[in-house]
């Protein structure tokens, strides 16, 4: 499976493709390094994207995951940058409970590209799978300009 990695402000992080689509995205630097087109062209947004936060992915993703996981990493994807969205918000947009759609976000296989940093509990600011957790959580959000929940 191809992988690329690059330097960011939350540290290094790695690419992963396969099939023609972006299947994960890492913390720490690959084994592996090829640069494919797709990969070029995913680094290359994420580092323009590390330089102002703005617009959304448009290159091919392929999540693995269960219909409901990937009903709410499509739901995240619609979250404009610098909002955020609560998990029970989530959840009565595309159905199901708080918590299942925490589970869903916290099985997301591409942060930052499926901007699961985006979504917030109503009191604190949740987990986050980033090597920094959710300190690198609050970074992002800061860094879009977003508005936490009070209480963090």
């Amino acid at each position: 499976m191809p992988q690329l990695s690059l330097h960011s402000p939350l540290g290094p992080l790695t690419l992963s493709e396969e099939d023609g689509a972006i299947i994960a995205l890492d913390w720490g630097w690959g084994r592996d390094q090829t640069e494919t087109v797709l990969l070029t062209s995913a680094r290359e947004w994420l580092d323009a994207w590390f330089d102002q936060p703005e617009g959304q992915f448009l290159l091919p993703l392929a999540p693995e995951g269960t219909l409901y996981q990937k009903k709410v990493w499509a739901a995240l994807m619609k979250i404009p940058v610098g909002q955020v969205r609560t998990y029970g918000e989530l959840a009565t947009e595309i159905g199901g409970s708080a918590r299942s759609v925490g589970q869903a976000v916290g099985r997301n296989p591409i942060p930052i590209l499926i901007p699961c940093h985006r979504v917030v509990g109503a009191h604190s600011l949740g987990g986050y799978s980033g090597d920094g957790g959710v300190d690198d959580k609050l970074w992002l959000l800061e860094f879009e300009g977003a508005r936490p929940v009070t209480g963090t």
